[in-house]
């Protein structure tokens, strides 16, 4: 995590100076089986990385004994075109989820935050508090789930972390005391209340990453500062894209995108009571970054299998 912390936040200071290119996510909506697969392309100039990301998100593959999401990597050579590698890129993408929310969380989380509520306790919830604990000194975790025994797996897979944790049976009792608060579930209709965040937290919007999907009321959006990964993506496919469908916020209360304020161009936090919002959607300039990480350091530790594909 801590290389993938680095990898991430210099992506994101390349995309705030333009040094990226990365058309939107392309979906593919499968109804019939309450999923859907998403391709995203990327380049980023100042890492010379270049690939795309194949990925799908199914919410019910726990019955199948399968992760809700999984992906595969195709990382090119941006000179020639030349396929570098194929690689796995399930762990890949709760990895640089997971780090992209503590990059967020580093620049508009109050410094002294000690404790996080996590609503949702799956793979996601996992690797944004290993990235969290990484950046904030974490005394007390709160984690809810929409069932007892997945917020149990929750605290069996974590207890490496040794952060002092603790299961809530309601939501509001996981965010009303946290100064972070991070909300990875799928859900399509809000369930976080304005009235559950109290002043000066800071939130890691996570689930929603397709039209029709949103965890906050719309009430807690306009009293925070929102700041999206990427303003075309959010407002498709982000938290935000409900409310703005609905005329609730507009492009006005958009505050600025994560880049905009690695680069400086917009200022962090700048109060100790301030609400503010990381709207995250996942952009294929993290895959790459982290893809690029992953393939060099492979290369140089001889890891993986060499494959002949041209004759």
């Amino acid at each position: 995590m801590p290389s993938v912390l680095k990898v991430i936040e210099n992506a994101f200071i390349l995309y705030g100076k333009k040094l990226v290119q990365m058309p939107a996510k392309i979906y593919l909506h499968l109804d019939k089986y309450a999923g859907d697969f998403r391709a995203m392309p990327a380049y980023i100039e100042g890492m010379d990385a270049c690939g795309l990301k194949w990925v799908n998100v199914y919410p019910e593959n726990r019955r199948f004994g399968l992760p809700a999401v999984m992906a595969i990597i195709i990382l090119s050579d941006p000179k020639t075109g030349f396929p570098l590698c194929v690689m796995d890129a399930t762990l890949i993408t709760n990895l640089r989820t997971g780090a992209a929310g503590a990059v967020a969380a580093k620049y508009l989380a109050r410094e002294d935050s000690s404790i996080v509520g996590l609503v949702g306790c799956g793979a996601q919830a996992r690797t944004q508090l290993l990235a969290l604990k990484e950046l904030f000194r974490i005394k007390l975790v709160y984690v809810w789930g929409n069932k007892l025994e997945y917020a149990r797996k929750f605290l069996k897979d974590t207890k490496r972390f040794g952060l002092n944790t603790v299961i809530k049976d309601k939501i509001s009792d996981c965010t009303k005391q946290a100064d972070i608060v991070v909300t990875t579930t799928p859900v399509r209709k809000p369930i976080v209340e304005s009235k559950w965040i109290r002043d000066g937290t800071h939130i890691n919007a996570i689930g929603a990453d397709a039209k029709g999907k949103e965890e906050l009321k719309p009430q807690l959006l306009k009293r925070a500062k929102i700041v999206v990964d990427d303003w075309q993506q959010a407002s498709h496919s982000g938290e935000i894209n409900v409310p703005l469908s609905k005329g609730i916020i507009t492009k006005k209360n958009i505050y600025a995108t994560l880049g905009e304020v690695l680069i400086g161009k917009k200022k962090g936090r700048v109060s100790q009571k301030e609400i503010t919002i990381f709207d995250s959607t996942g952009l294929a300039i993290q895959d790459m970054a982290v893809a690029n990480l992953v393939y060099k350091r492979a290369a140089k530790q001889k890891v993986g299998r060499w494959i002949k594909i041209l004759k």
